[in-house]
């Protein structure tokens, strides 16, 4: 039986805690095989980001189109896109694509880098989001997308998510843990369905790439043919635990990452102390 297989058209982060980095780790974490096309190299670590360079349009889609030249494509995750002309690239690149596609709509690092020019972001709303099976913001991305205030309670996060469906995508994950709440509330919607995701908020300053990880998790469980709903809520699950077991990781000086292969490796500190001995 041939393994499932997942594309990721991201960013680099040369920390391995986001973009296709984390994307890789996420795709083998879930059983699934990882390919990536980069859109974009940035200079970055858990304290924030320096720079970035961006890969010409047309190189990201040759990088696509190989990919698809040769291999089967179960579903696609698309995260940082960078531009304008990117955004255009990517979304003629993916005409020849009818599976599954799972759009993480990055726009602002943890640190809080702008990661996408204001004029990428209607050609991300307009090329992107209809093709979108699934549209996974946050909060604050949410409301740039709407050009509207950031929603601040489930009311508000209802009326935002409808509001995002009625661009196009097939269903939106709009994720709340923006919100100031003791759970960390997601709300998945789509044409049919209203349904909340409640999880476990964990107390820890180590969450990045955390939407990255969510996203492409999600687009390995679609790739093995999970339903929505479903798939949403192993990835919670599951992420929520990388999450807490992030702090044993101690990586990097800021916001470090989450622990992609939390239920495969032995604790961060059992480890330390075997090198130690």
């Amino acid at each position: 039986m041939s393994a499932a297989t997942t594309l990721s058209i991201a960013g680099s982060d040369p920390s391995g805690g986001a973009g296709i980095q984390a994307d890789l780790k996420a795709f083998s974490a879930r059983g699934v095989y990882g390919m990536a096309a980069v859109t974009a190299l940035t200079a970055q670590n858990t304290t924030g980001v320096s720079g970035v360079h961006v890969v010409p349009p047309e190189f990201v889609a040759a990088q696509i189109r190989a990919v698809l030249d040769d291999i089967r494509v179960d579903s696609i995750k698309i995260g940082m896109i960078a531009n304008a002309g990117i955004a255009g690239a990517v979304a003629g690149a993916l005409e020849r694509f009818s599976g599954p596609v799972v759009l993480d709509p990055v726009m602002v690092a943890k640190g809080g880098h702008p990661l996408l020019p204001a004029d990428a972001v209607a050609a991300l709303r307009e090329r992107l989001l209809p093709r979108a099976h699934v549209l996974t913001p946050n909060l604050p991305e949410a409301a740039a997308l709407l050009e509207d205030d950031t929603a601040d309670n489930r009311a508000g996060m209802e009326a935002q998510a409808q509001a995002l469906l009625a661009l196009g995508p097939k269903a939106v994950l709009l994720k709340g843990g923006h919100l100031e709440s003791r759970q960390s509330p997601d709300l998945l919607v789509t044409e049919h369905a209203t349904i909340w995701i409640d999880g476990q908020r964990v107390e820890t300053r180590n969450t990045h790439g955390t939407g990255c990880t969510l996203s492409s998790a999600l687009a390995a469980e679609l790739a093995k043919g999970q339903p929505i709903a479903n798939a949403v809520r192993t990835v919670k699950q599951w992420l929520t635990g990388a999450i807490a077991a992030a702090d044993g990781l101690d990586i990097g000086h800021g916001h470090g990452p989450t622990h992609h292969f939390h239920a495969l490796w032995p604790e961060a500190g059992d480890t330390k102390r075997a090198q130690r001995n």
